[in-house]
């Protein structure tokens, strides 16, 4: 049985127009956690529709994304280190 996450990030980014197999889902759950945790609940899409913004602005390769995504995960963290959410 395929798990319904994977069904649904592949019928997603299909219907976006991206490449499901260039969709680093651990990364961005990865991401969208931490700015929950570390800022505030709502922070969590907020952060990755920022990421996938930045990314693709820069020119969405992998690369990109990992840059973006680890750049949030930076800034979410210390967020949280300092009391701020």
């Amino acid at each position: 049985m395929t798990n319904p996450l994977d069904l649904w990030t592949a019928e997603l980014a299909e219907a976006l127009g991206l490449d499901p197999g260039g969709v680093d889902r651990d990364l961005l759950l990865a991401v969208a956690r931490d700015a929950a945790h570390s800022v505030a609940r709502p922070a969590a899409p907020l952060t990755t529709f920022l990421v996938g913004l930045a990314a693709g602005r820069r020119g969405g390769s992998a690369a990109d994304i990992r840059d973006c995504a680890e750049l949030a995960q930076r800034l979410a963290n210390a967020h949280g280190d300092t009391g701020g959410g």
